[in-house]
């Protein structure tokens, strides 16, 4: 199965509202990284054993480990949670930087150093949360 396949088959699985918030998130963001790379993650480790939730990625960056080791990783990841999903900014080197720039603006949302977590898109406001993925889709900070 195709990644573009296994993206569907997750977005198709969600329960409403929450896919058809996941379907237009999806598209947001094939529109500002045209030409990103596309990932799907299923969320488990080489044993099999779910760590994660399933995620979407797009685009690519190189993740740097304390002890050297870097391995190619998503920038922009999209993942359905039990409460609702999560917007994840990889590659901001200040922990502190979402929060600041966009937490107040974004709407009933949670703001992490890399994670924008939030009920359904009615409850946040679109344009900030696009602002957010286009400025970590561009730069490290």
């Amino acid at each position: 199965m195709s990644i573009q396949e296994q993206i569907e088959n997750y977005i198709t699985s969600q329960a409403e509202p929450k896919r058809n918030d996941m379907q237009e998130l999806h598209l947001l963001i094939l529109q500002t990284m045209p030409n990103g790379k596309l990932w799907f993650l299923e969320g488990k480790n080489k044993e099999n054993k779910t760590v994660s939730n399933p995620n979407i990625g797009y685009g690519s960056y190189t993740l740097k480990y304390t002890d050297g080791t870097t391995r190619a990783f998503y920038r922009i990841g999209l993942s359905a949670n039990t409460t609702g999903i999560s917007v994840y900014i990889m590659g901001i080197k200040d922990k502190t930087y979402l929060a600041q720039t966009y937490g107040e603006k974004i709407g009933k949302a949670s703001v992490s150093g890399y994670c924008i977590r939030f009920k359904t898109l009615k409850d946040i406001n679109i344009e900030i949360l696009e602002a957010a993925i286009r400025d970590g889709a561009g730069q490290d900070h």
